[in-house]
């Protein structure tokens, strides 16, 4: 072959190669690197979430998240209120408990794509369209000179604690949304645990940190609330001391999970791959939480038992249980 057909046929060789490399990013079979703008919906901590979307932005400079934080009862009535002005707005939803994740589920709402990184979250922190990215121990909270301290929660129930004991609302704050789960279903507790409870005039806050900071000032001598807000509370110098319960921490999985009407699915599923990842995991413990995978270094001490509803069993009764909550406590 001469030179000068040579030549000739390199634009054609180009051009052919451009159509392949084209057709393959098309079809989804070449690479395809994260980017564009997507929305996270997240009743995590501040502090956690910004530490892995920033870490998340600088490793795939091409993506921006913009995210909407706020308690789980904030999150889930914008959720709402989009459904009926026409569509979920979010790309992602990380939220606190697997209560309030799964009506979305149920709904149709979340994505069936599995991210890389799920087989590393054990298979009770995960579902078909959610994954486990930190645990939540919920535990009681007392005050440093707490004397007896209650060492159980039944012991909460106790003549000595009346008109002293602060739960958070699970109307409000999905941690306590998730303890409802467990107590409602659990046998040696049941709805009867919390009439018992409001009967020895236990009081309901918004949230765990206002449990532990009513224990804090002395309004309280003891409550429900989350080893995470203790141990934080503590180490600013609050007077107040973590309980971890005998019969076990209450204990759940905080999930993520992608919208299935997401615009921008692939850049959704990489920012939840990264969550799971290693790298993830280690910014979720170096912010305080205990990472969803093992092995990840970090994270706070584990002091005891830790025990978790069946999910199963109370997925469908949402409603359900919170009516019977409120039928105790009132609105």
């Amino acid at each position: 072959m001469s030179t000068l057909s040579t030549a000739a046929a390199r634009p054609r060789l180009l051009a052919s190669l451009l159509v392949i490399v084209f057709a393959l990013a098309a079809s989804g079979c070449g690479p395809s690197p994260a980017s564009g703008t997507i929305t996270l919906y997240s009743t995590v901590t501040q502090a956690t979430v910004e530490s892995v979307v920033a870490a998340y932005e600088a490793a795939n400079p091409g993506v921006t998240v913009e995210v909407f934080r706020a308690p789980t009862g904030e999150v889930a009535a914008r959720i709402a209120a989009e459904l009926r002005e026409g569509g979920l707005r979010a790309d992602l939803l990380w939220l606190t408990d697997p209560l309030s994740m799964e009506p979305y589920a149920r709904d149709g709402l979340l994505a069936t794509d599995v991210p890389a990184g799920a087989d590393a979250i054990d298979a009770s922190d995960q579902t078909a369209t959610s994954w486990g990215t930190r645990l939540l121990s919920m535990v009681i909270v007392t005050g440093v000179d707490a004397d007896p301290a209650p060492a159980d929660w039944w012991d909460l129930t106790d003549p000595g604690l009346v008109d002293a004991v602060a739960i958070p609302d699970p109307g409000f704050a999905g941690s306590a949304f998730g303890l409802l789960g467990y107590f409602a279903d659990a046998p040696s507790y049941g709805m009867d645990f919390y009439q018992k409870l409001k009967d020895n005039g236990a009081v309901i806050v918004k949230s765990p940190d206002e449990v532990t900071t009513g224990v804090a000032e002395g309004r309280f001598k003891a409550g429900i609330t989350l080893d995470f807000s203790v141990r934080s509370a503590a180490a600013k110098g609050s007077p107040v001391q973590l309980v971890w319960p005998a019969s076990g921490a209450v204990t759940m999985p905080s999930p993520i999970a992608a919208v299935a009407t997401s615009q921008s699915g692939a850049t959704a599923r990489s920012f939840m791959e990264y969550v799971l990842s290693r790298e993830g995991q280690a910014l979720i413990a170096a912010s305080g939480w205990q990472p969803a995978r093992a092995g990840v270094d970090g994270g706070p001490p584990i002091d005891g038992l830790q025990i978790r509803p069946d999910w199963a069993t109370v997925f469908g009764r949402q409603d359900d249980l919170l009516a019977a909550f409120r039928a105790i406590y009132g609105e």
